[in-house]
């Protein structure tokens, strides 16, 4: 299940503020700055920094 491209552009890291990306395996959204990862459950997105995890070599899709 795919995220709204809308909500997307609305969602930021709860954490620094700055812009996320769908991962390239869409199981989770990752911020583009201090590079934690965001899962996605039952197609929601769960932005709360204790559910994150850091992973700076994750790929996003373009």
């Amino acid at each position: 299940m795919s995220i709204d491209p809308e909500l997307l552009n609305i969602l930021a890291c709860p954490k620094c503020k700055a812009d996320i990306k769908m991962t390239a395996d869409e199981q989770g959204l990752k911020c583009m700055e201090c590079f934690r990862v965001y899962p996605i459950k039952d197609g929601i997105p769960v932005m709360l920094i204790d559910e994150a995890t850091v992973d700076p070599k994750r790929k996003v899709k373009d």
